[in-house]
């Protein structure tokens, strides 16, 4: 029996035995979750209809390739505020037969004339509306390139029969959730600012969409429709880069053809650690996720917080003290892997940690500011969105993406339907200055031309004797990393059960 294990409400499983969906805001306060098992495959996801797609796309005979695919897609018509076309983020892809783990990093790119003062005026500040909510806060978007690299290297369906559900959820309508309308009216002085994006989210008079009304996305289904027929190249040569073009020209944005053109997704080795007898692997640079969720987990394995137990003084004492040294790190240390050298061994070495555990004093916690990097010679958030699939030969997928801020940077390319990020904004401007989610980096992340941001965003593969045990992964910004932290302790070291 293949249990999978997710972190989100939204479950269904592929055995045929229907499971009760909800359509809940992950936030909500007052759900009572219960562990679900399926015996032929599961998926979790934030949304019911998206899970819904991924669960009849196995059982069309789908593996868990196919289903994290046309999951992805249903996301960005279903939950628009993270799941996305014009975004990017991370997958780690198990693949059964193979014994192996893949980490595909599908992040956004700096363009071409991207940068490091491109946010700063005349008088030295910083134009926050620019950095933020334009068409120049947003970097090149990978999330369509990476869906096609899975689907292509390791999936069996095409992109016609895993785009299908999305083109009818864009092209008949949602059913618009209590979540997605108070979603929606929080958010509408800002989204109202771009004409398309007002049009894709509100109605004709302006007005807001009722919980219960149907939401069409009728120029996204368009969008949807050229994947069908031309697959990721209608997006980075074809039709839609295109209109994505010429929005960018229309706005003063910065994205090029040669940008689109130029591309790539790329494949890294996953990070990798143990804890408490599992083995843990996780996103690779420019994550930063995957080296301190590692770093952190050979901290707690200095001390006995299972015998400590859940909750207790001592075991969030000596969970926050890691936490602070990781971060501490992470503000030094991380960049695009591809442009910097990253000290990754050092990271997530047993005896870094030992070294770093043995400066934790039990009786009194450091201030934040006192800890500095280490030697090395010696809630749920409403932005970024994650899904985990298996099926029944042990395949798995979990994939984190984003538009960075709840809805990206506000803008819907006209006459596409989808929106653009804002992850321009995970680039340090200057290393004394913290970036869009408030955290400090060295100047290895500043904007430079193709680099990749750095990224809290980090999914997780947990395995017991090489099989999967624990698929998770998490929205919220820089809190990220320390949520999924908190759930490997709970679950690996207290044994929790996921719910």
């Amino acid at each position: 029996m293949a249990t999978v294990l997710g972190s989100f409400t939204g479950f269904a499983d592929a055995a045929g035995q229907t499971q009760p969906l909800k359509s809940a805001a992950i936030n909500e306060y007052n759900a009572i979750n219960h562990p679900v098992v399926g015996r032929n495959g599961m998926v979790a996801s934030q949304n019911a209809d998206a899970t819904r797609v991924g669960v009849e796309i196995m059982r069309q005979g789908g593996n868990a390739i196919d289903a994290a695919v046309a999951v992805g897609l249903a996301l960005a018509v279903t939950l628009p505020r993270a799941g996305n076309l014009g975004g990017g983020g991370f997958m780690l892809v198990h693949l059964a037969e193979e014994d192996r783990t893949v980490a595909v990093d599908f992040r956004e790119v700096a363009p071409a004339l991207a940068h490091r003062d491109m946010y700063f005026g005349s008088d030295g500040g910083i134009d926050d509306e620019e950095y933020r909510f334009s068409h120049k806060s947003s970097g090149v978007p990978g999330t369509v390139a990476g869906l096609d690299h899975i689907l292509s290297e390791y999936g069996t369906m095409s992109w016609a029969e895993v785009v299908e559900p999305a083109i009818r959820l864009a092209r008949d309508g949602i059913v618009v959730t209590d979540d997605l309308a108070n979603n929606l009216r929080a958010s509408k002085s800002r989204l109202t600012q771009n004409p398309a994006t007002a049009a894709a989210f509100y109605k004709a008079d302006g007005s807001e969409y009722q919980v219960g009304e149907l939401l069409r996305q009728p120029d996204l289904a368009w969008s949807l429709e050229q994947l069908r027929e031309g697959g990721a190249d209608a997006f980075y040569h074809g039709t839609i880069a295109d209109r994505i073009i010429a929005d960018m020209e229309a706005h003063n944005g910065i994205i090029t053809r040669e940008d689109l053109e130029g591309y790539r997704v790329l494949e890294r080795d996953p990070v990798a650690g143990r804890y408490q007898g599992f083995d843990v692997r996780a996103m690779s640079a420019p994550s930063s996720g995957g080296m301190h969720i590692v770093q952190m987990l050979n901290i707690l394995d200095r001390f006995p917080i299972s015998e400590l137990g859940y909750g207790s003084a001592d075991a969030m004492h000596i969970m926050a003290e890691a936490m602070k040294l990781a971060y501490a790190d992470r503000s030094k240390y991380l960049g695009d892997p591809d442009f910097v050298d990253l000290p990754v061994r050092q990271l997530t070495s047993v005896d870094y940690a030992v070294s770093l555990a043995g400066g934790i004093d039990m009786d009194s916690a450091r201030p934040s500011e006192e800890i500095t990097p280490g030697d090395l010679t010696a809630y749920e958030s409403p932005e970024t969105t994650h899904y985990s699939v298996m099926d029944a030969d042990g395949n798995a997928v979990v994939n984190t993406y984003t538009l960075m801020f709840s809805y990206g940077s506000g803008v819907v390319i006209d006459g596409a339907g989808f929106l653009m990020n804002n992850n321009m904004g995970n680039f340090t401007l200057r290393p004394d200055i913290p970036d869009a989610f408030g955290l400090m980096g060295s100047a290895d992340n500043q904007i430079s031309a193709g680099r990749r941001p750095v990224s809290s965003m980090t999914p997780i593969i947990v395995l017991r004797d090489g099989v999967p045990y624990l698929l998770t992964g998490s929205p919220g910004g820089s809190r990220i990393i320390t949520t999924n932290l908190q759930l490997l302790v709970n679950v690996l070291g207290h044994e929790m059960n996921i719910a």
